[in-house]
């Protein structure tokens, strides 16, 4: 299911959802929301999909559209009439006189009543009162609560429903599945628990790719990140889009993230790691607020993915400091070099394009080869000191702490730019 605004058109989102389904080879259907807004334009949406190779059955092509709006509640039946409809024709079955087989949507650590997970239920049916495992957690369902709220005994397949009873919070897409009691579950948890911790310890084989690999990320600065979120989906998919943020100068590190509010473990953490926090949809509670003024740490709240990372890609970009850049400005040719005071050399020169200006940066090449870095200290033309010469006319210069010049020498002339620097 592609759902894409009516108002906004094609996202990066909606992008790469298109290509997890191309990539698992599954048909789509398209849910054009928001229809009922003013500004909304479906086709520019259905043109837009044309440009990933999505073809609605409007434009000749097989996959299905429907104009639905999710405030007004318009086109609902028509959606799932054609997902009924898909369904028929891919024979989409499944088993529900069997022990439960399924995938985690969501999860999170909800304050009253501990770690929630919302599962999809792929096959069998899950009821109260069943021991199972989910990724590296396990539980038994002390409740099953409905898309409505209300609490219910069992989930057939295709039913979404949050598990209460879970003795930790389990990754969004981890697989769960009913087990005959708690001490099986309890060892297969463990046992998968070691696996992840084993990996977490042994290192790769060496190669060469990953020796230059590892020796720019020596070499580049650190940006640590402390992030908390209100499920773990969102915390997954930031800290995802956070490291993605790395470059070769600079490494953004999610050094913890979890569920929940920001705690004064938290504070902790990010006062002895310098790391700024992070909180999307959660906030601090009182104690971690007034730890972190007291601490200096900085505490920044979000409720929009991209704005969190566009302000963390802002704040790495400032930690690097500008960019510097060089710009030539002129460069001339000695034509003769002639005694200046008792020690000194000056140059004459005939500048060829550009310009020079005193005080401005300056390197002498010779043979293409430099042989001097510094400052212009004198300009002349004829007997005048003056700031600048332009191109086509002739001065005398001399150089701070230089005074070994040929003729035919080159003179650049340089200045230094700063720029704020993006990732």
């Amino acid at each position: 299911m592609l759902v894409v605004a009516a108002d906004d058109g094609i996202m990066p989102q909606t992008i790469e959802a298109i290509n997890h389904a191309r990539a698992a080879n599954v048909p789509m259907i398209v849910a054009i929301n928001k229809c009922d807004k003013p500004d909304a334009q479906p086709d520019r949406v259905r043109e837009a999909l044309l440009q990933h190779n999505v073809q609605v059955e409007k434009f000749g092509g097989e996959v299905q559209d429907v104009l639905v709006s999710a405030l007004k509640r318009t086109g609902l039946e028509e959606l799932t009439e054609k997902i009924t409809l898909q369904a028929e024709i891919l024979e989409l079955k499944a088993n529900p006189d069997r022990t439960a087989e399924g995938n985690v949507i969501e999860s999170k650590l909800d304050k009253g009543r501990g770690p929630v997970a919302t599962v999809l239920v792929r096959r069998g049916t899950l009821r109260v009162g069943d021991v199972f495992v989910v990724g590296m957690e396990w539980g038994k369902v002390r409740a099953l609560i409905d898309d409505k709220g209300r609490q219910v005994k069992l989930a057939g397949p295709t039913v979404p429903v949050e598990v209460l009873g879970l003795t930790g919070v389990p990754a969004a897409g981890d697989e769960f599945a009913v087990v005959a009691d708690e001490a099986r579950a309890r060892e297969i948890a463990e046992y998968r628990q070691g696996i992840a911790a084993r990996k977490r310890t042994t290192a790769a084989p060496a190669t060469l790719e990953s020796m230059f690999s590892s020796l720019r990320a020596d070499r580049a600065k650190e940006f640590p990140v402390i992030l908390k979120g209100d499920v773990h989906g969102s915390v997954e998919a930031i800290a995802s889009a956070i490291t993605q943020l790395s470059t070769d100068e600079i490494k953004a590190r999610v050094l913890h993230s979890g569920v929940g509010g920001i705690t004064e473990s938290d504070v902790a953490l990010a006062k002895a790691s310098n790391a700024p926090i992070f909180g999307f949809n959660v906030r601090a509670n009182s104690k971690a607020r007034e730890v972190a003024e007291r601490e200096g740490v900085a505490l920044k709240y979000y409720d929009v993915i991209y704005d969190l990372i566009d302000d963390i890609k802002a704040a790495m970009a400032g930690h690097l400091g500008p960019e510097v850049f060089e710009n030539v400005v002129g460069r001339a040719t000695v034509r003769d070099v002639f005694q200046a005071g008792k020690a000194g050399k000056a140059a004459g020169c005939f500048v060829n394009d550009g310009f020079i200006r005193r005080n401005l940066k300056a390197r002498i090449l010779r043979d293409d080869v430099i042989v001097y870095t510094g400052h212009i200290t004198n300009l002349r033309r004829f007997k005048d000191d003056v700031t600048e010469v332009r191109s086509g006319l002739e001065c005398g210069m001399t150089f701070d702490g230089f005074t070994d010049l040929k003729q035919n020498d080159i003179v650049e002339v340089f200045q230094l730019e700063e720029r704020t620097r993006t990732l």
